[in-house]
């Protein structure tokens, strides 16, 4: 069975650093694609953030390029999203969420993905 494993949140001050990991494994095919995704209170899900595992192109939202990269592990089949420079409306639930494909500008939209692991909460204080 394909599983997602998010975790590495916390309660962070304003202007800095957290590092999400998604350990994922169980896929019954080589080439996929792993997102991130938040959502806040009364707020729809929003994607972030995007890898694929066969050539390693990304996807980035506007409301975080150039302050978050994500990253892949091949041995450790683990994603990374390095959210740098936080700001008070980054707090939200994060998920990872896998693909067969990837999408490119559509990599975003939640519901082209398969598979989402449970959330992990993100807390930016000011």
């Amino acid at each position: 069975d394909v599983q997602l494993q998010a975790s590495g949140g916390g309660l962070v001050q304003a202007g800095g650093s957290l590092r999400l990991s998604c350990a994922a494994s169980g896929f019954p095919f080589d080439d996929y694609a792993i997102g991130w995704f938040r959502q806040a209170p009364g707020k729809e899900r929003e994607g972030l953030s995007c890898i694929s595992s066969s050539d390693g192109s990304t996807y980035y939202a506007d409301s975080v390029k150039g302050r978050f990269t994500i990253s892949w592990d091949n041995a450790k089949n683990t994603v990374y999203l390095q959210m740098n420079s936080l700001k008070p409306e980054d707090t939200a639930v994060y998920y990872c969420a896998a693909s067969r494909h990837y999408y490119d500008d559509f990599a975003g939209v939640a519901g082209l993905y398969d598979y989402w692991g449970q959330g992990t909460q993100v807390t930016v204080s000011s």
